[in-house]
């Protein structure tokens, strides 16, 4: 239906009992549709990036998915592999907790960290995870990514109980400023919901329910 918003799409598949039929249907799908890439597990990266390396879409992965918890120093070399594997985006998780501290000065080191290792190489999407924070923290963690210079501030890894809300990207949005890219998480479905995250700011769009989205139907979409 639309090829511009195809092109905004993340076709996402990144539950743990992916068998490898499935992720071979994505990318065959994300290639026929022209989606902007397909967002899978760093295991798999490899073999997307052996199906996809002759088209327009990208491989990305997620980086200390899906609870941000691990060290700076482990979320960079998940980057440099997922990189040299193929990928040419990366959605890393925030270290959530230590925001909530308080610790701004390390979570914009964790951001860092990312950035510094897939600088020239790959895109960074910061994922902050809405669901588990105050407008108040929102708001910080997407000054934090700014200031560190990622790519994208994303809403949500789809594994913590909420997902993307136009409440929140309209927020993320007037945050960040008009340049950098927001992409919106978790729970959008359909063509009406996607637009309606695009209308409130989002540039992008990570769903496991693309072809429904693109179609103009309804769909299931956790991450």
């Amino acid at each position: 239906m639309e090829q511009n918003l195809a092109k905004m799409i993340d076709h996402t598949q990144l539950k743990p009992d992916t068998p490898k039929e499935k992720i071979t249907q994505i990318c065959e799908e994300a290639k026929e549709n022209h989606f902007a890439s397909v967002c899978v597990n760093p295991h798999w990266v490899e073999y997307c990036y052996s199906l996809l390396k002759d088209t327009d879409v990208k491989v990305c992965t997620v980086i200390g998915f899906p609870l941000g918890a691990t060290s700076k120093e482990t979320k960079a070399f998940e980057t440099k592999q997922a990189i040299e594997n193929g990928a040419t985006e990366v959605d890393m998780v925030i270290n959530i907790g230590e925001l909530k501290s308080g610790n701004s000065a390390l979570v914009r080191e964790d951001i860092e960290a990312v950035v510094n290792a897939a600088k020239d190489q790959a895109l960074v999407k910061v994922i902050i995870e809405t669901s588990l924070l105050t407008d108040e923290e929102k708001v910080t963690a997407c000054k934090l990514a700014k200031a560190a210079e990622a790519d994208y501030v994303k809403t949500s890894t789809g594994f913590s109980g909420g997902g993307a809300t136009v409440e929140d990207i309209s927020l993320m949005r007037k945050t960040v400023g008009p340049e950098m890219g927001v992409k919106a998480s978790g729970g959008v479905r359909d063509y009406d919901g996607a637009k309606a995250m695009i209308e409130a700011g989002a540039t992008r769009i990570g769903a496991s329910a693309g072809i429904s989205i693109i179609n103009g139907g309804q769909g299931t979409s956790d991450y």
